[in-house]
């Protein structure tokens, strides 16, 4: 009875490990994609307050000209 103890909690301990170990790695994984994210350049009326804009998706433009320098040397 004591060895089937023994084997319930390694197997429980495994589980847990395995959990917390796909965890991490998939948080720092999600951190490693953010990371990536090309910047973004707010729109001219974000930039001076005034309310109700959104903030633009345009590259910026050394991300736009290293873009295009990878994409010709390729």
């Amino acid at each position: 009875m004591d060895s089937i103890t023994q084997l319930a909690v390694l197997a429980a301990a495994t589980v847990i490990a395995a959990g917390s170990a796909f965890a991490m790695a998939w948080a720092l994984l999600h951190g490693a994609f953010r990371l990536m994210q090309p910047a973004a350049v707010r729109t001219v009326g974000a930039s001076q307050g005034k309310q109700g804009r959104s903030v633009g998706v345009e590259l910026v433009r050394g991300s736009r000209a290293a873009a295009r320098h990878f994409v010709l040397h390729r």
